[in-house]
Order: structure tokens, then C-alpha cells, then sequence
């Protein structure tokens, strides 16, 4: 959509077009078409090898640690990663580092070791299909609605920026570019799947790290490297709070040191973390297409590694962007009061106006194509686990139980279209967000905070009951929505993201109490039921993997590998 003087409608803001177009040459627009034929041949390949629900769904359980270790974490870059991380960090600055480092290594380190053994030597097929077998069918229905309702959203976020970017290379209205890019990530899913998703995910996380990288560096030079970058942030709106990781009072806006380490550890390190890594299917599902238990368990531990060093390509660039790019250094504390900016941009566009500023052709053409990657691995990863728990979950287990294995096939074909309609849907709530991470982060609140409660209580505590699994979903649910909602009233008055960190850690301390009240009072299934499923009464020889053959060799132990990521992270929050 045009207004009449010429400028464009983004987000609810006014763009002027000579402000923002990115100046791209015919040889960016030969990389980008290059880029899409191959990811579009990607998932015509891997068509090939599907020839059961199983194949289309969970790629066989046949790939290797490092394909699916790589998808995992490329699954994750998307709308959250590189534009709300880079917009976080324009912000907010060197405090967005705990997304990474206390927000995510931890429990992705926990879900390696500790739950992968349950999720894959359960075969279950998805994450709700372990609540149906722990807590039966009430609590299985609540949370397959709960996740799919969550991803068709979160793939609407990723969708948006993604169609942003073609809005600004080609000045298409947005949401013709909102379709066009839809119709390209359904091509690739609907065609090959899990396995097209996952391959593809394996080149966009290559492609992102091609096109961040050198901005970074161009980036750094440019403002007389990391001194000359601390000596403008010292110097800017925000200050020296944007240049320390701790205490972080900026970015939970709580004002009091102990209130802020308390939100991240708590709020942010534990339940968001734990309920986003351990529980979230878009991730668990990649480690469960691995070919073997070890392979899944090295899954996100693999994973972990390049986490560890992405804040440097995408919150860096972010701050770099907030003191050299024209728009904030006008306007700047603008933004950080909450006002909006004469020029019309808001945080989310702190990569794009850094990229239009600092590359050359042909360079600029390899960056499109990186932000284009993130985005539509974002978005297929959300589409893969929504056709999945939609399929098996919902539609097999409520509605057609015992069709032939073409039919769920067919089925999932079908419900990934319909789940990128309703994304294009989603896509304009997720544009009425000045900064996308906090939308995102509120969403987390939501959804994976009380399934996280629900879980670890379930897993650890064998007295819980079935309708203690249902019951504390939906109240911890409706509790993080009333913080939320209490919040944008003005009741409570929270800033920054201190909302999620509030609306997750009551979610969790409600689903905790609600749980426990409810057992109690309530029948737990017998014993013989829960093996495999509880921690204590699963024997220890079936949560062990082989460690033979193409399993062996010490630097594929789960453990040692984990041991490793956790003292470089450690360093890393000591040094930072």
C-alpha cells in the first residue's frame, strides 16, 4: 500500500522510499535469483525421497549429527535471531547477549543430555505426543492447539520481515511481497518436507553467515574497530549501560540490579529458555530426524557452538547501525522513549539501514540473500512442525484415526499451505511491532513457559497427574496473558522486556502450584504406565546410546562436548 505522497505504509509507520530503498544492481538481483532456483532445487531433490508420512515428516530418522546440528540452529535464525537480535542491539546494546549465552546454551546443553533420551528412545513422532502418552488426551489437545496456534504466529513474524526486505529491494506494496515470499518457502516444504527444510537450513545457515560476517567487519573498521565502537555507544542515547552484559537494567527495564539478574537468570535464563530449547517441537524435531540416539543427543550440543559466537554478526551490527546510521543518530532517543522517529524507522530496520549504508554491489546482493535465508528457515521450520503436530497430533489422533499412510502424506502436503495462508495472516499483526523480539519473546511467554512447567514436573515427579498436565497449561497460559495484558494497560508498568520475563517466570510459578494442588487431589496413572517417561522409573540402560562404530570417538561424547560449550560460555559472560 502507497500513500499519496509517495512514501510507503511499514508497520503502521511511514517510510520515505528515497530513505530506505536498498540500491541494489543487476548483479544482486543474478545472485538472488541464483540463490532461489538452488534452495527451490533443494527441495524438488529431496521430493525424491519421500515416500512415507514418516520421510515427509521426520526425514526417516535417517540424517547425520552435523546436518541436523546445524539445522538446529539455523532453525532458530530467523526473525528472532538476525532482525529482532540486530534491533536489540541497536537498543539495547551488549546486554541482548544474554538471548545467547544465558538464554540458550544452557538449555540447549540440557536438552542434549538429559531429555533427548526420553524424546528419541520414545520414537514419539512430536513433542504433544509425549504429553498424550505422560498426561493422556486432554493435556495432548491443549498443547497441540497451543503449538500450532504459536507457530502459524511466529511464522507470520518471520514471513513479515522476510516479505520487508523484498518490499525494500523491489518497492512492492507489502503484502504483494508478503505472498510472493510465502509462496516460495511453501514451494520447498510441501515439495521434500523435513528433509527439504532441514537441507535447505544446512545452506541458509552458511549463506547468513556468508552475508553478517564481512558487514560486521566492514562495520567495525568503519567506526575505528572495537575502541572506536565503545568510545560512539559511550557517547550516544543509552551510554555506557549498552556496552556491559550485566546487570542489564536496560534491556528488562526493572531499574534495580537485583531485579534485572533476577529476571535473566530466572525469567530468561531458566523458564523461557528451558520452555523454548527443551519443549519447543521446531527444535526437538530436528534432533529427532537423526539417525541414531547419539546423533540426536550431539544434536543441540553441536548446535551450540556457532550459538555461541552469533551475538558477534548480529547484535554488533546492530550497535554499529545505532551510531552510524544517519536515521538513529537523529533520532535515536526518540526510539529509546518510546516515540517515533521523524524519518519513520524503527529498531527492526537497524540491518537493513546498515546494509544500504556499508556494502557495495554484489556484496549487498550476498546479504539479501543471507537476511532471505534466515527468514524463510525461520518460517519452514515453523511450517515442518506445524504440518507435523497439526497431522499426527490433531487431525490423525481426533478426527481420521486409522487412514492409510498416503492419506497423513497427502494430508501434510495440504496443511502446510494452509498453514502459510494463515502465516500471511499473522504477518500484519507481527508488523504493528516496532521491535519484533519483544512481540516474539511475549509469544514464548504464552506458549512454552507453562509447557515447560508441565513437562519437567511431569518428567521428575511421577505422583503427577492427567488432569493436573491439562489444567496447568491453561491456567499458566491465562496467568502469562493477564501479566501481558496488565502491562500494555499501563497497571503494571513494565518497560523494555521485562514483560516476557515477568509473564513467564508467573506463568511457570502458577502451572508449578496448579500442578502440585491438582496431584494431589487427583488419581496418577499406575506405575507400568510411565516407564520411559518418568525419570526414576525408566531403567538407565535405555537412556544410554551406542557409543560404537560410527558413534565412537571422544569427540563425539554428548557429555565432553557439552562440558567444552559451557567453559567457553562461562568465559564468554566473565570477559563480556
Amino acid at each position: 500500500m502507497f500513500t499519496s505522497g509517495g512514501g510507503r505504509v511499514y508497520g503502521g509507520v511511514v517510510l520515505a522510499d528515497a530513505n530506505l530503498r536498498l540500491d541494489a544492481s543487476p548483479i544482486d538481483y543474478i545472485l538472488l535469483a541464483f540463490y532461489f532456483v538452488l534452495v527451490l532445487g533443494i527441495g524438488y531433490l529431496a521430493r525424491k525421497q519421500v515416500s512415507s508420512s514418516i520421510d515427509f515428516f521426520l526425514s526417516g530418522r535417517s540424517l547425520p549429527a552435523w546436518v541436523t546440528g546445524l539445522a538446529f540452529i539455523s532453525a532458530n535464525l530467523g526473525a528472532v535471531e538476525v532482525m529482532g537480535m540486530s534491533a536489540n542491539g541497536a537498543q539495547y546494546g551488549l546486554p541482548t547477549v544474554h538471548y545467547f549465552w544465558i538464554g540458550a546454551i544452557p538449555a540447549m546443553l540440557f536438552l542434549g543430555i538429559v531429555m533427548m533420551p526420553f524424546y528419541y528412545g520414545s520414537k514419539v513422532r512430536s513433542v504433544p505426543e509425549f504429553m498424550r502418552r505422560r498426561f493422556g488426551k486432554p493435556a495432548h489437545l491443549v498443547n497441540g492447539i497451543s503449538f500450532a496456534a504459536a507457530q502459524v504466529l511466529i511464522a507470520g513474524a518471520n514471513l513479515f520481515l522476510l516479505a520487508s526486505v523484498v518490499n525494500l529491494l523491489l518497492g512492492w506494496p507489502i503484502w504483494v511481497s508478503i505472498i510472493i515470499a510465502a509462496v516460495i518457502v511453501l514451494s520447498y516444504t510441501a515439495l521434500g518436507g523435513l528433509s527439504a527444510a532441514i537441507y535447505n537450513e544446512v545452506l541458509q545457515f552458511f549463506v547468513i553467515v556468508a552475508a553478517l560476517l564481512p558487514l560486521t567487519i566492514i562495520g567495525l573498521v568503519k567506526v575505528g574497530g572495537w575502541q572506536g565502537l565503545v568510545d560512539k555507544v559511550t557517547g550516544s542515547p543509552g551510554g555506557s549501560a549498552q556496552l556491559h552484559s550485566w546487570p542489564g537494567d536496560n534491556l528488562t527495564g526493572f531499574g534495580n540490579n537485583f531485579l534485572s539478574v533476577l529476571g535473566l537468570v530466572f525469567g530468561l535464563g531458566f523458564v523461557l529458555s528451558f520452555g523454548y530449547w527443551t519443549t519447543n517441537f521446531v527444535e526437538v524435531q530436528r534432533a529427532m530426524a537423526s539417525k541414531s540416539m547419539s546423533a540426536a543427543r550431539r544434536t543441540p550440543i553441536i548446535g551450540a557452538f556457532p550459538k555461541m559466537l552469533v551475538p558477534f554478526i548480529v547484535i554488533i551490527p546492530g550497535m554499529i547501525a545505532a551510531v552510524t546510521v544517519s536515521e538513529y543518530v537523529k533520532d535515536k532517543q526518540v526510539l529509546l522513549d518510546g516515540g517515533t522517529a521523524e524519518s519513520g524507522v524503527t529498531f527492526n530496520n537497524a540491518l537493513l539501514l546498515l546494509m544500504r549504508d556499508l556494502l557495495p554491489n554484489g556484496m549487498l546482493g550476498v546479504a539479501i540473500a543471507g537476511l532471505l535465508a534466515s527468514f524463510m528457515a525461520g518460517m519452514a521450520a515453523n511450517l515442518s512442525s506445524f504440518n507435523t503436530v497439526f497431522t499426527y497430533d490433531i487431525w490423525q489422533t481426533y478426527v481420521k484415526k486409522d487412514k492409510p499412510d498416503d492419506y497423513y502424506l497427502k494430508l501434510g502436503r495440504g496443511v502446510t499451505a494452509g498453514g502459510t495462508v494463515l502465516a500471511i495472516g499473522t504477518a500484519f499483526i507481527a508488523s504493528n511491532s516496532g521491535n519484533i523480539l519483544n512481540y516474539l519473546q511475549d509469544l514464548f511467554s504464552f506458549f512454552n513457559a507453562p509447557l515447560f512447567a508441565t513437562f519437567i514436573l511431569g518428567m521428575f515427579w511421577k505422583r503427577m497427574t492427567p488432569t493436573a498436565g491439562w489444567l496447568g497449561l491453561v491456567l499458566g497460559t491465562a496467568s502469562a496473558i493477564t501479566v501481558w495484558t496488565l502491562s500494555q494497560t499501563g497497571v503494571l508498568g513494565l518497560k523494555g522486556q521485562g514483560t516476557s520475563f515477568v509473564a513467564a517466570g508467573t506463568a511457570f510459578v502458577v502451572d508449578i502450584v496448579i500442578s502440585v494442588a491438582v496431584s494431589l487431589a487427583t488419581r496418577p496413572k499406575p506405575d507400568s504406565e510411565l516407564v520411559g517417561l518418568v525419570y526414576s522409573l525408566t531403567p538407565r540402560d535405555s537412556l544410554k546410546h551406542d557409543d560404537t562404530g560410527e558413534n565412537a570417538g571422544w569427540y563425539r561424547k554428548p557429555g565432553l562436548l557439552a562440558g567444552i560449550v559451557l567453559i567457553l560460555t562461562i568465559a564468554l559472560n566473565i570477559i563480556f
